[in-house]
């Protein structure tokens, strides 16, 4: 049996009725997606103190980003972290499979069992994030189901857990090129392939932190000045590999910081404008700080994308 809300929506979508099987996969694509809204109707209301957050993903989390966030929220946000190297989310669902880089992602005191933490329902927030190349990650590591598996588990021991998706991105040597991807995969891949359908299948929001959202809007507006302080190019944004080239997809300290304010933005629904630009990393050495123009700007962007960006939780 079926609701009537429900077969008023297959109606519209051509899958009951006359000619109805033409309509098939679209239709049910269009069900989902209404079925994905509905999960999110009243918003997401403004955490009311600081959060305890939990980050699951692989180096384009990293240690550094998660510190700089704890310092831009202040005393009474803490944090705890498993990682791999380009690990998917369901190496890390099981604890006998081998996640490549483990022992050296975790060496560090905010290192918790992923499974473990979330049993024990201590984090107000959990955010995880896929693997890229994001469409093999979908192909081959039936990336929503495992979304939904963690989101889940979260939820059991703490309904009231918020989860959310970090976006992240591709190499900047992409042959359908960097910014092109991002413009395309955020509603293909990150929404419509990955987080509403583990929405509907967990039964509840998984909101967005747009991490690739806000670096191609930072750099579209560094790089079509000619550069902002010391921002000069995508290039500032991004590490170094040991032989001094530029890391295509790894960030500095400088991106770190942009995704820690995108974070912060995400998860607190407070402007980052005006936060500090000096910050350490996770090791307690000082970070490379963007300079006053850089630092400005990427504040201003990531308020603006963030309350742009369908999903995030924070209102327009």
């Amino acid at each position: 049996m079926i609701s009537r809300r429900t077969a008023l929506r297959l109606g519209a979508a051509g899958l009951i009725g006359a000619g109805g099987g033409l309509a098939l996969t679209s239709g049910m694509r269009m069900l989902r997606l209404s079925a994905a809204d509905d999960l999110y109707l009243g918003g997401l209301a403004a955490p009311e103190g600081q959060l305890n957050v939990f980050h699951l993903g692989h180096s384009l989390v990293g240690r550094d980003m998660p510190a700089m966030l704890a310092q831009m929220a202040g005393a009474g946000h803490d944090y705890a972290s498993q990682l791999g190297w380009g690990t998917p989310l369901r190496a890390h669902w099981y604890p006998d499979v081998a996640v490549n880089g483990f022992e050296t992602e975790n060496a560090h005191p905010k290192f918790r069992p992923a499974r473990e933490a979330l049993e024990e329902g201590g984090f107000d927030a959990v955010v995880l994030t896929e693997m890229v190349e994001l469409t093999d990650a979908i192909k081959y590591h039936d990336s929503p189901e495992y979304l939904a598996n963690w989101a889940t588990l979260a939820r059991r021991a703490r309904p009231d857990a918020r989860l959310y998706l970090y976006e992240t991105w591709h190499n900047t040597d992409d042959p359908a090129g960097w910014l092109a991807r991002m413009d395309t995969d955020f509603d293909a891949l990150w929404l419509n392939r990955l987080a509403l359908p583990a929405a509907v299948q967990s039964g509840a929001p998984i909101h967005i932190i747009p991490g690739g959202q806000v670096l191609a809007a930072v750099v579209r507006a560094a790089e079509g000045q000619g550069g902002i302080g010391n921002l000069t190019s995508r290039d500032a944004l991004l590490a170094r590999t040991p032989e001094g080239a530029v890391d295509t997809i790894h960030l500095g300290d400088l991106g770190a910081y942009l995704i820690a304010l995108t974070h912060y933005a995400t998860l607190y629904h407070r402007s980052p404008v005006g936060l500090p630009l000096a910050l350490q990393r996770a090791d307690g050495t000082a970070a490379d700080a963007p300079d006053a123009a850089a630092g400005a700007l990427m504040q201003e962007i990531v308020w603006d994308v963030v309350r742009a960006t369908p999903y995030s939780g924070v209102p327009r």
